[in-house]
């Protein structure tokens, strides 16, 4: 296989720009985008080196002079959130752009792979949803990447020109969420919004960058996977056979590029959506000088698939918070993150849990259960509604103030005495089972189901001895009952007894 190795160095974060005049702004910026609130506000883009750039944002106005290498640059102070639409007006000499119906508010990250991309088209409350997605303080930004939907063939030349950083995304502009715009939008995204928008009253843009598919590496930089012992051989060598990656990915890579006329690459083999590093290179990378109000990460489901992806699953995880939040400089940036359903997959139960013992491990985070949604075939359950609202909840929760329950039962210890385990909860207001049945899926052993109750918020088992540890929700497709006094599901869990 014969790789064409193109070094491609894009001026300001390698964004590619609007418009073919001299003067031009990153494409990140368009007609009804959301600017994030009480952040500063960055403009960037090319020009005529010396020229002056005058803008006016609403009422403000800036200037700046463009560099010799043509890139420019102009900052706004923080501001509030505006429900009325303001625009950008920008001049260099006798070339202007105008950007229209801007608001500012909250802007929202969203990443993963097919259940986070799957479209409002395909969702179970499509139809219902239709009649009330005009919504004109939801605005979203969706730009497909290269393959999107396109499965087990031959990439066609079309898609292979497009395999390097700055053509990997098609930034088709923003939209405001509306019957006639919303088909392709991410569902668990537009939920999220909706619930955000109806409980706060202010704007949220939404940036989608998912991938079906992905793995978690192609959201991280090779620059930290390198850096990182323990990771630094998954940017070794040709992607496509290195045994560090998960096998269904390079399978798949291999069904869309072996073979292939022609295709953009470097020493770490050729681009594509699952290659590490390339989707963080190509829409990450880009976005950060873009304030954000947070992330959202639905992903998983490739990386769930063998016991060594799942065992480094939590410390890969880190890995990407930690280069996101330095990015941004943002060390709080706020992560919320789906777990993955139930599903008979046989290591999803364990996956599940080093997706629970993250919320030990990274600060201002928070995880949406969703083990009582699950299809026992489909990795795709259709009602995404649900999964978009319980994120709304911890955002609400945690960047809104509410007061209120967000998340379902977390499992904080499990003590014996006496011939009996207590399970002890956080978030365990009025601990009961959701279909008013007594609790199921509760172990002593990971494989046997054994007799649990409720009482006083906790869950209580009695032994004839001293188990090693409670499992809670191992079955890979569960149906584990307990839930809370917000109906919220218990996450699956292992704890060691004390």
């Amino acid at each position: 296989m014969k790789y064409l190795i193109t070094y491609v160095f894009f001026i300001l974060l390698g964004c590619p720009f609007f418009s073919q005049a001299q003067l031009q702004i990153a494409v990140q910026f368009s007609d009804n985008m959301v600017l994030q609130r009480n952040q500063p506000i960055m403009l960037w883009g090319k020009g005529k080196p010396d020229e002056k750039i005058d803008a006016q944002l609403g009422s403000l106005t800036a200037s700046a002079i463009v560099q010799q290498n043509s890139s420019w640059q102009i900052n706004f102070p923080p501001q509030p959130a505006t429900a009325s639409p303001i625009q950008l007006m920008l001049a260099m000499g006798q070339e202007k752009i105008q950007i229209k119906n801007i608001l500012i508010g909250d802007v929202w990250l969203c990443i993963g792979q097919s259940n986070m991309e799957w479209p409002m088209s395909r969702e179970l409350h499509w139809k219902t949803e239709q009649q009330q997605a005009d919504q004109p303080l939801i605005r979203f930004i969706n730009p497909p990447p290269v393959g999107r939907y396109v499965y087990n063939v031959k990439f066609k030349d079309s898609l292979l020109h497009r395999l390097n950083e700055e053509k990997f995304y098609q930034w088709n502009g923003w939209e405001t969420s509306s019957s006639s715009t919303i088909s392709s939008m991410s569902s668990v995204a537009y939920y999220f919004a909706k619930r955000i928008q109806q409980d706060v009253a202010i704007p949220v843009g939404l940036i989608n960058l998912s991938i079906g598919g992905a793995p978690l590496e192609s959201f991280i930089g090779t620059e930290a996977l390198l850096a990182d012992e323990q990771f630094k051989q998954k940017v070794n060598g040709n992607w496509l056979f290195n045994d560090a990656l998960p096998v269904w990915i390079r399978q798949r890579g291999l069904q869309n590029l072996d073979s292939v006329p022609f295709m953009y690459g470097d020493e770490y083999g050729p681009n594509h959506a699952f290659k590490p590093g390339f989707a963080y290179k190509s829409g990450i990378l880009p976005l950060t000088n873009f304030p954000i109000s947070g992330v959202l990460v639905y992903q998983g489901e490739s990386n769930a698939e063998e016991k060594e992806r799942v065992d480094e699953y939590g410390k890969l995880f880190r890995l990407l918070v930690n280069q996101y939040r330095h990015n941004w400089s943002l060390p709080n940036l706020p992560f919320y993150w789906v777990q993955l359903s139930s599903i008979e997959r046989p290591h999803w139960p364990a996956f599940r849990d080093e997706q629970r013992k993250l919320l030990e491990l990274i600060p201002n985070s928070g995880m949406a259960v969703t083990t009582d949604y699950g299809l026992r075939n489909d990795v795709h359950p259709p009602n995404k509604k649900i999964v978009g609202e319980r994120l709304a909840l911890l955002a609400l929760r945690d960047v809104y103030e509410q007061k209120i329950i967000a998340a379902g039962p977390l499992p904080l210890a499990a003590t014996y005495k006496r011939n009996k385990v207590f399970i002890h909860f956080k978030y365990a207001d009025e601990l009961k089972t959701s279909d008013g049945n007594t609790l199921r899926e509760f172990s002593i052993d990971g494989v046997l189901t054994t007799t649990a109750i409720i009482k006083k918020n906790k869950v209580i088992i009695a032994v004839d001895y001293k188990p090693k540890g409670i499992w809670y929700g191992w079955k890979p497709f569960s149906d584990g009952n307990l839930v809370n006094k917000a109906g919220l599901p218990a996450s699956t869990f292992y704890l060691n007894i004390d």
